[in-house]
């Protein structure tokens, strides 16, 4: 046998170098006492110290917007077609064909603050009510002598039904102007109408006949925007009118929780002399005495005809509109801060009032959202599932575009305004825009509640639905002392 030098030197190739095999490690069936380990823990748990909590963060951003645009969607669908739910529940909402004989006496009470262009008219039409027992109070500032020299000139021409009384509180806002009136009211029922106010003559007897129908404490009649056709935010404010007080009002009624509307509303004078009239404090002093009346159990009755709603104007700016609506949402959350509902006797009324009362809060939580939402589809990698929820609101919103689409369709028919077809096309497309503008407004609400900044932002009017195409009330003055004599 050749010894391995021995092979080497008589030029054998020589094999290659074998490496020692490393020990083997145990199977994990073979550890002592652990049991079998699953061999992806591994890799989970490798992946859980990469993972990206920025994304995460983003991811539940907008599962949570995509959440709370369903919720506002689909509860602002319902209340929107809660009237036309049937013909039965649409005919109950109206006035009745045939009023009742008048069994109350009235007080109409409008505050004016340099509202010289259009305080004239509203007397005046104001004093052409057939309704036998009128009496009108107009409310000026001391400051105001513009406005004091149009009222007066109106209490001369009807002197039987018209006074003025002079509000000389400072700061100078709408319930302090209310609560200045009340001592002077006269009427089993106090109203309330705004500046700029179009009212049918015949609107009083049927709110009379309304409270002898159904004993309610509280009757709220309609109010509706007239100048679409002004800008495309105007054509949606005014369908925001129309629902309100078409639908969602008599849902709210109907669950016995209503914010009340800021003027054609109608209390009992002893009621308002109970509660001590309206909240100076809040900015939407409406909705605070709606809330308080409801938490008492209140009977509120509301009624919606077209030929007698009270016929408005949207602010003329969008700036305007802005200020209005911040001062709206910050008026809610004072409402919801101050607790009257928390007196109401269910649960459900009172999350219904919780629900409602915090809107300014979810659209300004909304409209902080969208933003970062956006981003995050732009700019990351947004999975799928996540993708999907993201489009869950865009159904009911779609089918609340088509409700608002046939709902501009039917105020055009019922109130003999022409709808072209650009307007339909600005509706559409401004349906995002207007909920960003609501949700900035909801922020700028809170902004300002947080800083304790509460002061009045006056809308100012120019009288913009006294146009042709708003189809103005016929000026009945020449016949409304003959009627008024029958009725009595």
């Amino acid at each position: 046998m050749r010894t391995p030098l021995l092979a080497l030197a008589a030029g054998a190739v020589p094999g290659p170098l074998l490496t020692p095999e490393p020990e083997r490690a145990p199977a994990p069936a073979d550890v002592p006492n652990r049991g079998v380990v699953d061999p992806n823990l591994a890799d989970v748990a490798r992946g859980a110290g990469d993972l990206d909590w920025v994304a995460l963060a983003g991811y539940t951003a907008l599962v949570l917007l995509a959440l709370a645009l369903t919720a506002v969607a689909v509860t602002t669908l319902w209340w929107m077609l809660y009237a036309w739910r049937s013909k039965g529940t649409l005919e109950s909402t109206g006035f009745s064909r045939d009023p009742h004989p008048p069994r109350n006496t009235f007080t109409l009470l409008v505050p004016g603050r340099h509202e010289e262009e259009v305080m004239g008219r509203t007397l005046d039409t104001l004093a052409t009510q057939t309704h036998p027992h009128v009496q009108i109070i107009a409310i000026v500032g001391h400051d105001d002598p513009g406005t004091e020299a149009v009222c007066r000139a109106a209490a001369e021409r009807h002197p039987d039904r018209i006074e003025v009384v002079v509000d000389d509180s400072v700061p100078k806002n709408k319930p302090k102007a209310l609560n200045r009136a009340l001592p002077y009211a006269t009427g089993d029922v106090v109203g309330v109408f705004d500046a700029e106010d179009e009212v049918h003559p015949d609107l009083l007897r049927h709110i009379d006949s309304r409270f002898t129908e159904t004993g309610a404490l509280v009757v709220q009649g309609g109010v509706q925007l007239m100048n679409f056709h002004t800008s495309w935010w105007a054509l949606r404010n005014v369908l925001e009118y129309y629902f309100w007080f078409r639908s969602r009002l008599h849902f709210h009624a109907g669950a016995r929780f209503i914010p009340l509307g800021g003027n054609t509303v109608f209390i009992r004078r002893e009621a308002l002399i109970r509660n001590d009239g309206w909240d100076a404090d809040c900015l939407a002093e409406d909705c605070e005495l709606g809330v308080r009346l409801s938490s008492q159990g209140a009977e509120v009755a509301v009624a919606y005809s077209p030929q007698y709603v009270t016929r408005e104007e949207t602010p003329g700016s969008l700036a305007s509109l802005y200020k209005q609506r911040t001062r709206w949402n910050q008026g809610f959350l004072q409402v919801l801060r101050k607790g009257e509902w928390r007196a109401l006797p269910t649960r459900s009324q009172r999350a219904f009032a919780r629900y409602l009362l915090a809107m300014p809060f979810l659209q300004a939580a909304t409209g902080l959202l969208i933003p970062l939402s956006v981003c995050l589809i732009l700019f990351a990698k947004v999975p799928t599932a996540v993708a999907l929820l993201t489009f869950v609101p865009l159904a009911p919103t779609l089918v609340t575009v088509a409700v608002e689409v046939a709902g501009l369709d039917e105020f055009g028919r019922l109130y003999g305004a022409k709808v072209r077809a650009r307007d339909y096309v600005r509706l559409i497309l401004g349906t995002i825009p207007f909920q960003v503008f609501l949700a900035l407004a909801a922020i700028r609400a809170v902004v300002r509640e947080t800083r304790g900044e509460r002061g009045w932002e006056k809308t100012e009017h120019t009288g913009a639905h006294r146009t042709a195409e708003s189809a103005p009330l016929p000026d009945l003055a020449a016949e409304t002392a003959v009627v008024r004599k029958a009725a009595a």
